[in-house]
């Protein structure tokens, strides 16, 4: 079974959003994990975008990266700029991946504004996770 690191700054939005479509999509395949460079918790709206979309992840834990250390991961995917640019470097070989998505939680707006921003950002997570675990969990 592959091991995924999906890391952010926070592990509050984005990296909960990708490590939800990750595992949907592996299923018993890949075993998926959330963290960040610091941890906010989970974000309230990303919980309910997802849902939104039939994944729950309203059980996620917003973890810092420096819990995994240890862990043997396979893949480690960077959802932000920040988090690339910051990211620990792991012990063991493992095959990084990059895709900056903007961060719906720093949307100022109206509730219909920040809302279209959280769903966009969910859409283009999905996509992202379902061409990720095609192409290399199978």
């Amino acid at each position: 079974m592959k091991k995924i690191l999906v890391l952010c700054t926070g592990n509050s939005c984005r990296s909960q959003m990708a490590h939800g479509y990750l595992q949907h999509f592996a299923g018993n395949k890949a075993k998926v994990y959330s963290a960040g460079i610091h941890t906010h918790g989970v974000n309230p709206q990303a919980i309910a975008v997802m849902k939104e979309d039939g994944i729950d992840i309203s059980q996620h834990t917003s973890n810092n990266v420096s819990e995994y250390l240890d862990i043997d991961f396979d893949f480690v995917i960077t959802v932000c700029d920040h988090a690339r640019e910051t990211c620990p470097v792991f012990p063991r070989h493992v095959t990084s991946f990059h895709q900056n998505f903007p961060d719906p939680s720093h949307i100022k707006g109206t509730a219909e504004e920040i809302h279209k921003a959280f769903v966009d950002t969910r859409n283009m997570i999905r996509e992202f996770s379902r061409d990720f675990i095609r192409e290399h969990i199978g």
